[in-house]
């Protein structure tokens, strides 16, 4: 795994390779997701909620956002997040939660943190896409014209629990079984 685009291309990231609760994001799917949101990248304050590697919090950082935020409860992934942010050189604008989603959170809510770009991508036999979701509206975590980029293989479970929540499906594409989907607020 790699940084495929920015100031940072190229740089070789450390995986938790063979770890059954982390599957990194294909770089094909990396290079469709980051073509899409290049131009809203420079600047921005992301969040990437279920981080495993860093890679797509560290992606963003190479790309031009001023600051992302890396939260992932495991030690391991936390090691290989630490790591990669060390590799990369960007201690200064990467930030490493060590807690689960809901800590990280309650934390930004609490610290008023609000994000341009959300990355969620949890183990796929889960429902924290929805319960996280839901508190990210709840805190009103989102910037007016962030986004959320949900990584799923339940595509039509995701779309169809989204219907009741005050968001709007910008798109969707579908790379083998992984599907990302993108959500914005209604309005």
């Amino acid at each position: 795994m790699r940084i495929i685009g920015g100031q940072k291309r190229g740089t070789k990231l450390y995986t938790l390779d063979g770890y059954e609760t982390t599957r990194p994001t294909l770089d094909r799917v990396k290079e469709a997701l980051f073509s899409k949101i290049n131009f809203d990248l420079i600047d921005s304050v992301v969040l990437d909620l279920f981080s495993g590697s860093g890679a797509l919090g560290l992606e963003s950082l190479s790309r031009g956002a001023k600051k992302a935020y890396l939260c992932d409860n495991s030690y391991k992934a936390q090691e290989i997040i630490k790591k990669n942010i060390e590799k990369t050189k960007l201690q200064e604008k990467a930030v490493l939660i060590k807690r689960d989603c809901f800590y990280a959170l309650e934390y930004f809510n609490k610290n008023k943190i609000k994000f341009d770009i959300i990355f969620l991508d949890p183990p796929y036999k889960t429902d924290y896409n929805i319960k996280t979701i839901e508190l990210i509206l709840k805190y009103n975590l989102l910037n007016e014209d962030g986004k959320i980029i949900i990584e799923t293989d339940i595509e039509k479970e995701i779309l169809e629990n989204l219907k009741d929540f005050p968001l709007d499906i910008v798109d969707i594409k579908k790379y083998g079984r992984v599907t990302l989907i993108f959500a914005k607020r209604k309005g």
